[in-house]
């Protein structure tokens, strides 16, 4: 059994076999593990049987200060600032009112977009294989602003209508080029819906705005023989049966300080893939090594049964969580 096959049975809810686990890994979190086992592939290393990727931006997701400078645009004309950390932050948005008139969306045909694409997925031929195909929302609030987007939401909903229509369009023709043009198992999308104690606009406002493009999107994969894929931190509960009504497979990343990870498995768990579910902020930042064990083994069993579940932490390991504990992971997710 290859590690794509591997996927493929946890997908189809084949109980028989292993409960997989990923390792999101930030950049001071995978220097501490290319230390610790003398390599500069961690994935690889510790053979993995997931890959995630996507269409190459000009804006790196880590961009490096030392390279790109305090702030880098992308090709949205978004400007971020630079981390060692993380990915930084939006701070320059180039939409300041409700118009598009004047602003340029880019091309998602470009061709730089896709040049390490074919050999990333020949290299990865026998892992299951997620490309991301963009986000929706997350760039509305990239491009405009969180409190301008939200108080357009509300008062100018026409205006983000269409820049939702125009965003959705943007994914939808790179899913076009990423299924005419490469081997890969997955198309993902990511766009955070939720803090951690609900939506962040209402379950109303989301299937009005968001759930049409997100069943195009998700259709377009289907149409194409893909999985689909969604990461949404925080607390989307109330939209889970219309993720999955229109077509959603896999759930990322569950985070357990927002939602009771346990109740979505016993509600849905026959309709979808549960991936994450490992608390970031809490048990791997703040427990012992054997609190770490001790909850990777709970949610193997609970979350695992059935299959259906591939663990991971609930949001991409940070600095803070210590090095022990990330071996912890490691060792009793892949006993």
């Amino acid at each position: 059994m290859t590690n794509r096959d591997w996927i493929r049975r946890v997908l189809a809810h084949d109980g028989d076999v292993p409960v997989p686990y990923n390792l999101p890994l930030s950049p001071p979190a995978r220097e501490k593990l290319e230390r610790h086992f003398g390599t500069d592939d961690v994935e690889g290393f510790l053979d993995l049987p997931t890959r995630m990727t996507g269409p190459k931006s000009i804006k790196p997701l880590y961009a490096s200060p030392e390279r790109y400078g305090p702030r880098v645009r992308d090709e949205f004309g978004v400007e971020w600032t630079t981390s060692r950390l993380d990915r930084g932050s939006p701070v320059g948005h180039p939409i300041t009112r409700p118009d598009l008139d004047g602003y340029t969306f880019p091309d998602p045909a470009d061709e730089y977009r896709f040049e390490p694409l074919g050999k990333w997925c020949r290299r990865n031929a026998e892992r299951y294989t997620f490309l991301c195909a963009g986000d929706l929302w997350e760039r509305a609030t990239f491009l405009c602003g969180m409190e301008n987007l939200l108080l357009w939401s509300a008062l100018e909903p026409d205006f983000v209508d269409a820049l939702l229509r125009r965003l959705a369009d943007y994914i939808l023709g790179t899913i076009d080029v990423l299924c005419a043009r490469f081997d890969f198992d997955a198309v993902a999308l990511s766009d955070d819906y939720g803090t951690q104690k609900s939506l962040v606009i209402s379950p109303a406002a989301w299937r009005r705005l968001l759930k049409p493009r997100l069943a195009e999107i998700f259709a377009r994969a289907k149409a194409a023989g893909k999985t689909t894929f969604l990461h949404s931190c925080g607390n989307v509960r109330q939209v889970v049966p219309d993720l999955v009504e229109i077509g959603l497979d896999v759930l990322h990343p569950i985070q357990p300080e927002a939602l009771d990870i346990l109740e979505l498995k016993k509600t849905f768990g026959r309709d979808l893939t549960f991936c994450g579910g490992l608390g970031t902020q809490n048990v791997l930042a703040r427990a012992t090594p054997q609190g770490v064990r001790d909850e990777v083994r709970r949610l193997k069993r609970a979350m695992g049964s059935g299959g259906g579940y591939i663990l991971e932490p609930g949001i991409t390991i940070q600095a803070d969580v210590p090095l022990a504990n990330m071996l912890a992971l490691i060792e009793e997710a892949g006993a």
